[in-house]
């Protein structure tokens, strides 16, 4: 061999002589590091798992349970961002900038809707310790300003330490036409979906995927997965098959699967010795009917709603089930810290008789007839269902009230831990306190690494869990968890050494003392026996508490009930608030920057084409199957169409168009009671009203718009199914939004109304 080093500097001389080194130091993990899979349920209730009492079968998730550490007192926030915030983080939520779900962007530190700078992931810290890192599923850690195209995309996944992203940013989606997919840092670019596809299947598909090319390319490399679920958030998706297995299985009602499956609690041991169950609510705003005082066409709704429910949970174990095996397939499965959870309770969302739509159910309120009649179509593509509360009390049995409440039932979680080659007690249960926050330092603490003082040149703020790693190692251990501060929209909560205060607030009342009520937990885990009363001290004690670590952690200002918080906007959303011209073939502008245009206003939309005879398709539209409207031609007619997301989508003829028409306008003037006027002009003819319909705003619709096509969940059902996306057969140049004044009702109108009226509660 000859000695050319000077080819290359004299460099691969002085390496082989061994006095340098040419590679750069490259970051290696503890030797035989294990692979890490945190896996999240959205909105799952603390009974909905068979190990935790449920009579919906999950033989997956027992195995795990059964194999490895069952946590029976496990405790989350009362919602999904901030839990995900302060499990990835192990900082209390608002103090990682994620008070509440990122659907606002009020400028308040607590509420800064994405993960601040001096906040550090575990992601982040396990990639910088040699592993490769991935994410899959439901993210809600950005702004939903920021999860456009034009971004930005800092607070994305691939910006907060994940090698590989597939899934959705926003809140929830469609389970079988998700409005929106991102691949790493790119959006998806589909039409259609598979008549087969269901997204939990996929998420599913791409983890075990991900892991095999992980595997294959270097199989001493440890993978840290963060499984974030849709499911089961709503709307409530669920297969056919799944839910076939189901019918008929709910009609006895709430309160008595509420009373099984705290039977089947006692049995298995999950509960403290001597725990009574939480009585059916009867909580001012959160009470729940009883079963037999429903009308018989309200059980036969409201059972269906709980079938769907299941099936979904159902489907999350078969994953689990396909996941666990392409691990084994892989021989990683005993090498894998594998943990599971929810990110809150069971959720309420469906209010007293639960709704087919979701995206319009949340400020329109009930319409329980048009859900009956579209009973057989609940959990399918066409409808997006939420089940009723008392459904939501029967999944957290035992424990007191839902989701976003800080009593037990808004967040207590069943956590399960499975690991093999970590020598654990197989199917031995923890009942020590342990906490979201917790998570964090306890995986870095079994792995064997340490978190860093910085993150990119900015010093971190200290990590607020407390590692329960001797709890994992030793079922006698004492709790390592001692004390937190708890809110959500109002509701607050302080829990020390076994003690807890909390409040149940009521929207546009005072913040007082008299709201606290204090519970031994140690004694009554279920919250039966307020001793505010009795013990006052303890009381004052846990308040001065709750005001300090609030305070500190950037909980103010706190939610009075007015929601201003969801309305401030910074200066520069006006820009997004300006006309805009989409040309055709751009892919579909997104959910929240499509809102911007009709958001409680009228608006303007001008088509810029040229007609041949014979064209057919669709304009523009504008939504899905939960609620949308937009124009199409056929047969040579003008058509608009109207969903209003409950089933009821209606069409209201134009006129006819003619050959070479060059443009057709489309015109919305909002009036009172959130109406919309709605006229159209093609080409010159005479601007004529076709429509009076119901205002779109909020989530809905919950698609964005589409330009000479209509993507995904279809605005029309009937167009769907005869034409697919019918993409417009003729020449179609463009289509330019021009928002109009709001509307009489538009919380900008009312804005000064709405801030004074909060302020009278702060």
């Amino acid at each position: 061999m000859s000695n050319n080093t000077e080819q290359f500097g004299g460099r691969i001389g002085r390496t082989m002589a061994g006095s340098e080194s040419w590679w750069p130091d490259r970051a290696t993990p503890p030797t035989g590091a294990p692979n890490v899979i945190i896996m999240v349920v959205d909105d799952l209730g603390w009974s909905d798992l068979g190990c935790f009492g449920s009579e919906i079968p999950t033989p997956n998730l027992d195995r795990v349970a059964g194999d490895g550490l069952q946590f029976t007192n496990f405790h989350v926030t009362p919602m999904c961002s901030p839990s995900r915030a302060s499990l990835l983080t192990g900082i209390h939520p608002h103090r990682a900038g994620m008070g509440t779900v990122a659907q606002s962007d009020p400028g308040f530190p607590g509420y800064a809707h994405e993960l601040r700078d001096d906040v550090i992931t575990i992601a982040e810290v396990l990639r910088d310790n040699g592993y490769a890192t991935a994410a899959v599923g439901k993210w809600h850690l950005a702004k939903d300003s920021d999860i456009s195209h034009a971004g930005p995309m800092h607070s994305w996944p691939c910006q907060r330490g994940f090698d590989r992203y597939y899934g959705f940013l926003g809140p929830f989606t469609n389970l079988f036409h998700p409005n929106q997919l991102v691949q790493d840092n790119t959006i998806i670019h589909r039409d259609t979906y598979p008549n087969d596809y269901y997204f939990t299947d996929d998420i599913t598909d791409r983890s075990i995927r991900m892991f095999r090319e992980v595997k294959t390319a270097n199989p001493t490399k440890p993978m840290f997965l963060y499984f974030a679920h849709g499911a089961v958030h709503a709307p409530l998706h669920a297969k056919h098959d799944d839910i076939a297995k189901y019918r008929g299985r709910y009609q006895a009602g709430w309160d008595a699967l509420k009373a099984s499956r705290f039977a089947r609690q006692e049995e298995l041991g999950v509960l403290p010795s001597g725990t009574v169950v939480s009585p059916r609510n009867t909580e001012r705003e959160h009470d729940v009917r009883a079963w037999d005082d429903l009308s018989a066409n309200e059980q036969m709704l409201f059972a269906r709603h709980m079938e769907i429910y299941a099936a979904m949970v159902d489907n999350i174990d078969q994953n689990v089930g396909r996941l666990l095996a392409g691990l084994e397939e892989l021989g990683e499965l005993d090498n894998t810290i594998f943990m599971f959870m929810s990110d809150n309770g069971a959720s309420r969302e469906g209010e007293v008789t639960g709704t087919s739509a979701y995206y319009v159910h949340l400020l329109e309120g009930d319409d329980l007839d048009a859900d009956i009649a579209r009973i057989d179509d609940l959990g399918g593509p066409q409808t997006t269902p939420h089940y009723p509360r008392g459904w939501a009390m029967a999944s957290n049995t035992p424990w007191r009230l839902f989701k976003c409440n800080t009593h037990a039932g808004g967040q207590s979680s069943p956590m399960l831990m499975h690991w093999p080659a970590g020598q654990l007690e197989a199917g031995t249960r923890r009942g020590q306190y342990t906490y979201v926050t917790d998570v964090f330092p306890t995986l870095l603490e079994l792995i064997g690494v340490s978190r860093p003082k910085h993150r990119q040149g900015v010093e971190l703020r200290a990590i607020q869990g407390s590692s329960f790693a001797p709890v994992v190692r030793d079922a006698a251990a004492p709790r390592t968890h001692a004390e937190h501060y708890v809110e959500m929209n109002g509701h607050r909560g302080y829990y020390r050494d076994g003690w807890e205060i909390v409040t149940l607030h009521l929207p546009l009342t005072p913040f007082n003392d008299e709201e606290w009520e204090l519970y031994h937990l140690d004694e009554d885990p279920t919250e039966l026996h307020n001793l505010a009363a009795e013990q006052p001290e303890k009381l004052r004690e846990l308040a001065d508490a709750w005001e300090q670590a609030a305070r500190f952690n950037d909980v103010y200002p706190l939610d009075e009930g007015s929601s201003i918080k969801y309305l401030i906007r910074p200066e520069w959303h006006e820009q997004l608030q300006r006309p805009i011209t989409i040309p055709r073939g751009t892919p579909t502008l997104e959910r929240w920057r499509a809102s911007q245009f009709i958001w409680f206003r009228g608006f303007d939309v001008h088509i810029d084409l040229e007609h041949q005879t014979g064209s057919q398709g669709w304009l523009i539209a504008h939504g899905c199957q939960g609620a949308g409207y937009g124009l199409y031609v056929l047969n040579n007619e003008v058509v608009f169409v109207h969903n209003n997301g409950r089933g009821a989508t209606r069409t209201y003829p134009a006129g006819p168009i003619k050959d070479r028409t060059p443009s057709v306008d489309l015109s919305f003037v909002a009036t009172p009671q959130r109406r919309w006027d709605v006229s159209v002009t093609i080409g010159t003819q005479a601007h004529t009203s076709i429509a009076t319909a119901p205002m779109l705003f909020g989530i809905a619709p919950f698609e964005g718009i589409d330009v000479g096509i209509c993507r995904r969940s279809p605005v029309s059902w009937d167009l769907y199914q005869r034409f697919g996306t019918f993409a417009y057969t003729g020449t179609i140049r463009s289509a330019r939004y021009t928002p109009g004044e709001p509307g009489p009702d538009s919380p900008d109108t009312l804005f000064d109304i709405i801030r004074n009226m909060g302020a009278r509660y702060e």
